[in-house]
């Protein structure tokens, strides 16, 4: 560990005073020792001592009472730079978390924002259904034939297929969970036609071109924030495929 600047001031300063001390003391002992022993230099020699001690312990209270001065004012200083840098932690704390909270804030109405849109725009799913394919009907082996009926026997009769054999879509589309729906709109078109939408929509249990929409549609409960809207369709023509789309729109509460 390093010693502090002012630590090493005040040894600097004390050592700097016991030396000018023990010098004086040395040039005192030396000038007796010259004059020769006698009572008055043995007492001006314990004066002289007495006085050396005096100053070492007073350079000595003088240094200990310097550093602590001056390391106290460097505590202070150390003290009050925490306190701002610990301040300084705090609001920078508080600021994020002010931040975060904006954030968290701003994406939730950008999120509501978003939903609300589509939900007026209208959630679309879109499918195509193949043509029905009739089961086949097989003579039994030794039937006989109706006379006049072998040209016919070369070539069978295609079958139609019924609703009943028809194996019906579904159509599902994903809402938030506490949506309300205002509107499913239902629209069917063979898979060749160009035609607008508009001019191809069903209603619910209407048939058209041997092909119906369910009449009501079904909604799942809330799971996981979102439910399910879904729609059933049949289509039971043999000669084309369809494209089928459904469009549900919905309302957020306030």
């Amino acid at each position: 560990m390093l010693m502090p600047d002012s630590v090493l001031a005040a040894l600097i300063a004390g050592t700097a005073t016991l030396s000018a001390s023990f010098l004086q003391l040395r040039s005192a002992l030396l000038r007796d020792a010259s004059r020769g022993p006698s009572a008055a230099a043995r007492r001006k020699s314990r004066l002289q001592m007495i006085i050396l001690l005096v100053i070492i312990g007073a350079a000595a209270g003088s240094g200990f009472a310097l550093s602590q001065w001056l390391t106290a004012g460097e505590r202070a200083a150390q003290t009050a730079l925490q306190r701002e840098l610990q301040a300084r932690v705090a609001e920078i704390g508080r600021t994020a978390n002010q931040l975060e909270l904006t954030r968290g804030s701003e994406r939730a109405e950008i999120e509501s924002g978003v939903l609300r849109r589509l939900g007026s725009d209208g959630v679309v799913v879109t499918a195509t259904v193949a043509a029905c394919r009739p089961a086949l009907v097989v003579s039994a082996p030794g039937a006989a034939s109706p006379p006049g009926a072998a040209s016919e026997a070369a070539a069978p009769a295609a079958r139609t297929c019924t609703e009943a054999e028809a194996s019906p879509v579904t159509l599902c589309a994903t809402i938030p969970g506490n949506a309300s729906i205002s509107e499913v709109a239902l629209f069917s078109r063979t898979a060749d036609s160009d035609a607008p939408w508009d001019t191809n929509r069903f209603l619910p249990g209407q048939e058209t071109g041997q092909a119906r929409f369910a009449e009501k549609y079904s909604l799942s409960a809330p799971e996981g924030g979102v439910r399910q809207v879904c729609q059933e369709f049949a289509h039971w023509s043999t000669e084309h495929a369809r494209v089928v789309r459904m469009i549900v729109r919905y309302a957020l509460p306030v």
